[in-house]
């Protein structure tokens, strides 16, 4: 007898949004399990705002619906108002209210409960963010990472069924935002919260996530684990959306690609037409002249432990820019051979 699958977090089907003839959110399909941090990726106004809200209930679908844990909170003539949806919404700017103390902040979403197990819940949220010892003090006087840390205590307190973080790290400066970005998903994970972090930042939705959902223009491009997206990327905007890629003209011919840089084979055999390849960097591996493809470095740039080479090659009408390991890199002028790791993956699209 099979085991019964697990109900989802969070499922939303077909969800819509529309602000007079602009579509915020088109038909938006995607579940959340419970324990999973999924990241939500785009550019500004792609929508990844707006869904959030129509999860915890601060903004209304226009059709489709949202289930939690299985009940449905919108759609179809329902709309569970945002208190009774279990879920947790922490704001980029973190919406501390400053005549309240540090405390007092974390337990505004307990003033149901008594007051004192509502002070020893709260004390507990913050020291597990390693603020108990600022209970009495007020948000003016807190740094950036403390007050983003005081937010996710007030998140958390409640314990909701699910946490929603709308660009949680953003206002913060890169040391401190790597250290609290870390401290938060450490805390996310050992406290087992299913979370969804809405983020502009690629390298950071490879780093926090077991999933990712890639929005553009209010649509899901991809959904898939960081390394799925980016070593099989389902269009060329998913492979740019998630770090470096080059794109080098080909010829497709039975069941390979003739390339400027190489033949590069494919899974299946299909009738021959021009093409674009598209590729990691790393799929190159640079070597001494003669041993590959010619190439001549137009630029060297130096960028501490790596270095940023621009390549003339014949055959391809832009130059390549390759970063590579400070100590492998060619100076300004020399010739070296470019050479394609076959066993790398690439996407294959029509040069129309």
């Amino acid at each position: 007898m099979l085991a019964p699958q697990p109900v989802p977090r969070l499922e939303l089907q077909a969800v819509c949004r529309r602000f007079g003839h602009a579509i915020a959110v088109d038909s938006v399909s995607m579940s959340v399990m419970p324990g999973e941090i999924l990241a939500i990726l785009g550019a500004s106004g792609c929508g990844k705002t707006t869904l959030l809200r129509i999860i915890a209930g601060l903004e209304e679908a226009g059709s489709g619906s949202v289930h939690i844990d299985g009940r449905r909170v919108s759609g179809e003539g329902i709309d569970v108002p945002p208190e009774s949806r279990g879920v947790g919404l922490m704001f980029q700017d973190y919406a501390l209210f400053p005549h309240m103390t540090v405390l007092a902040n974390v337990c505004f979403g307990l003033r149901g409960m008594p007051r004192p197990k509502a002070r020893a819940v709260g004390l507990g949220r913050l020291r597990e963010v390693g603020l108990d010892h600022r209970s009495n003090s007020y948000p003016h006087v807190l740094s950036g990472g403390e007050a983003q840390r005081v937010a996710l205590a007030r998140a958390l307190a409640p314990g909701p069924r699910l946490l929603l973080l709308d660009e949680p790290f953003s206002n913060l400066d890169q040391e401190t935002r790597d250290r609290v970005r870390t401290d938060t998903i450490e805390l996310l994970r050992r406290t087992d919260t299913t979370a969804m972090v809405v983020t502009h930042d690629p390298s950071e939705a490879l780093r926090i996530a077991d999933r990712i959902v890639l929005m553009r223009a209010g649509r899901v491009v991809q959904i898939g684990t960081p390394e799925e997206i980016y070593r099989t990327p389902a269009t060329p905007f998913a492979a740019a959306a998630l770090g470096d890629v080059l794109a080098l003209p080909g010829n497709l011919r039975g069941n390979a690609v003739d390339t400027p840089l190489g033949r590069i084979p494919i899974d299946c055999p299909t009738a021959a037409r021009k093409v674009w390849v598209w590729l990691r960097p790393e799929a190159i591996r640079i070597g001494p002249s003669g041993s590959g493809t010619p190439a001549r470095v137009l630029q060297s740039d130096f960028d501490g432990a790596r270095r940023r080479l621009q390549l003339a090659v014949d055959g391809l009408e832009a130059s390549l820019v390759l970063s590579v390991p400070a100590g492998d890199a060619a100076a300004l002028g020399d010739r070296i051979g470019l050479t394609l790791d076959a066993a790398e993956p690439c996407l294959v699209t029509d040069a129309d």
